[in-house]
């Protein structure tokens, strides 16, 4: 009797679009200093030396971030991958331009076999919270900047890598602006702070962010919380690991935490008032997997008939994720279809992390592919590309 081959993950995928809703850009040195007005040139984000070491730096030398000018890939210049933490120490000329270029960037997608991808920053966070320090025309330029380079990179990659927009956070009725600005630019989606609160602002809850839900609605564009999206949830070591744990430990442990600050956020979202005053609204835990989701919606459900009681809510915990949210994979495989159909077939997006650490690369539907092989194959299509196409109206 002959003995049956497994699919491969190319069995798989076949006929389907592959759409990749979280990579990186690993910035170029001259993103902002290539496109800001001569005044703002040595005032926006740019590298310089400081302490003698090649640093991001915005405004009168105010460092952006604790790892230099790391371009945060750990793919190196010839394609191979690197495991260890030694990317903190290298340069954007170390890594492999797919990190920053466009041109190799669709070479790397073509040859993984992906259609599309959605793009997060670096050097502004993943929040675009970094440089609040800074003067504020310089932070609000910096990221108007930033946009304007995410729609060249669109039409340059002919509609195939798609920047989500940055916001002036701190200023609501500046933030409502940048939306309309970036819908008419072509970008898709936007990236907050999930906790403004930490910068004397409200938090999220509070009516002060009426405006901004409501021209996100308006303009059809989703709400991505990027895992680190604040001052508070940035460190990848963070305070999570004991301290007698050596340097990769610590990395690991504290890489781990990052996903359930994502757990945090969408809890409040989920119980904010935000999903019945809008509801629909689209949110995006980004970065975070998608093991927790279920875990979490339980214990929410439970926890309000046991301890709440001062608000009252239209749907439940599960029946307002169902409609209003969005959670990424990347390495999980573990009863992959059994999680997927808990958190709901149509609210699960893949995703790779390119280049950062951890990403699946050079092949990234391989390592999902025996959790992949559970799942029917409408179900494959649209995690992997129809529910990123809807909700970032991606064509296909």
């Amino acid at each position: 009797m002959a003995t049956q081959l497994k699919p491969t993950a190319r069995d798989l995928i076949a006929g389907i679009k592959i759409i990749d809703t979280d990579t990186h850009l690993s910035e170029p040195h001259d993103l902002w200093t290539s496109r800001a007005p001569a005044n703002l040139k040595n005032l926006v984000p740019r590298v310089d030396l400081f302490e003698g070491k090649p640093t991001w730096i915005i405004g009168e030398g105010k460092q952006l971030s604790g790892i230099g000018a790391s371009p945060i890939s750990v793919i190196k210049k010839d394609g191979s991958k690197s495991r260890s933490l030694e990317f903190f120490d290298w340069q954007i000329g170390d890594v492999h331009a797919g990190a920053h270029s466009v041109k190799e960037r669709l070479e790397v997608m073509d040859e993984a076999g992906i259609h599309a991808q959605i793009v997060y920053p670096n050097v502004l966070g993943f929040g675009g919270q970094r440089g609040w320090d800074a003067d504020e025309n310089i932070r609000i330029a910096s990221i108007e900047i930033y946009n304007d380079a995410m729609a060249d990179m669109l039409q340059q990659s002919k509609q195939r890598i798609y920047g989500m927009a940055l916001l002036p956070w701190w200023d609501v009725k500046r933030s409502v602006a940048e939306v309309e600005r970036a819908k008419k630019m072509g970008l898709r989606g936007v990236i907050i702070n999930s906790d403004p609160q930490n910068n004397g602002l409200p938090d999220l809850a509070e009516r002060h962010w009426d405006p901004l839900w409501e021209a996100c609605v308006a303009n059809d564009m989703p709400i991505n919380f990027h895992i680190g999206a604040s001052e508070s949830s940035s460190a990848w070591f963070g305070s999570s690991f004991w301290p007698s744990e050596p340097h990769d430990i610590r990395f690991a442990i504290g890489s781990s935490m990052l996903f359930f600050g994502n757990a945090r956020v969408m809890a409040n979202i989920i119980l904010s008032g935000i999903l019945d005053r809008y509801p629909t609204i689209k949110f995006v835990s980004v970065e975070s997997g998608i093991g927790w989701i279920p875990f979490l919606l339980e214990t929410l459900e439970y926890q309000l008939h046991e301890n709440a009681v001062t608000k009252t809510f239209s749907l439940t915990p599960e029946e307002y994720f169902r409609r209003n949210i969005y959670g990424c994979f990347w390495f999980e495989r573990k009863n992959m279809a059994a999680t997927v159909r808990q958190c709901g077939v149509d609210n699960v997006m893949f995703e790779t992390d390119f280049p950062h650490p951890t990403c699946l690369y050079p092949e990234p539907l391989e390592h999902a592919a025996s959790g992949l092989a559970q799942l029917t194959f409408e179900e494959r299509e649209k995690i992997l590309s129809t529910n990123a196409s809807k909700l970032y109206n991606i064509p296909l």
